[in-house]
């Protein structure tokens, strides 16, 4: 079974397909049906799948705990009616507000890649194409500690090292061929979690923080996998 991470670049979306003994793989994409992913692929995407019509979702707050001094790194306070001012951010923090807190700069600007991925799902895609954090899953391939930022030379090290020492060993070679203009380092590396997490899910080895029982209005499970 095909493993695939997927994280949100400058082009659109970045792709890094697992699939050992074969050789693995990557591409960039500037929507999700461009990918033409496989059916029969487990992904992980970096994405917000679930939304609340209000509040914080469980599963957000879970994975804050475990991300201890680097919690910032996981969004709070995304939710349904936001999807309603994409393009809009002093109407998206109005809404955001009405509800609690206003939203951060940061999280407004992945709303429309939320609402691509969102008019894409069901209960049943959710199955092989799920929500997961690539903070988290490098936090648990080192053993349960947060990395440095990846916007430093420090964390983006790192992420290169676990990358590679878990099996994609073409990483240097993608790196150097990567267009900066499509996508940075830090989205390739994350991408190249994903695609580990996938792989260990396919192994049987699936692990996620979630809301118990909890759905939204089309019946999304609000669960992050890692």
């Amino acid at each position: 079974m095909p493993a695939i991470g997927i994280d949100g670049c400058s082009a659109g979306w970045i792709a890094v397909a697992f699939d050992p003994p074969r050789a693995s793989s990557f591409r960039i994409a500037k929507d999700i049906a461009s990918l033409a992913l496989p059916d029969d692929a487990m992904v992980y995407i970096d994405i917000p799948i679930g939304l609340p019509e209000s509040g914080y979702r469980g599963c957000d707050r879970a994975a804050r705990k475990i991300l201890r001094g680097a919690e910032a790194r996981v969004f709070l306070g995304l939710r349904r009616p936001l999807l309603g001012h994409v393009g809009d951010y002093c109407g998206a923090n109005a809404c955001a507000k009405a509800d609690g807190k206003g939203l951060s700069r940061q999280a407004f600007a992945i709303l429309p890649k939320i609402a691509e991925i969102d008019a894409a799902m069901s209960p049943q895609r959710q199955k092989t194409l799920r929500e997961s954090h690539p903070e988290l899953i490098f936090c648990r391939l080192n053993a349960g500690a947060p990395l440095a930022s990846k916007h430093t030379p420090q964390g983006l090290g790192a992420r290169r090292a676990i990358v590679m020492r878990h099996g994609i060993a073409e990483l240097d070679l993608w790196l150097g061929t990567l267009r900066r203009s499509e996508a940075k380092p830090d989205d390739l590396l994350d991408a190249c979690a994903l695609a580990l997490a996938a792989f260990d899910a396919t192994e049987g080895h699936a692990r996620h923080v979630d809301c118990p029982d909890c759905r939204d209005a089309k019946g999304l499970a609000m669960t992050i996998w890692f």
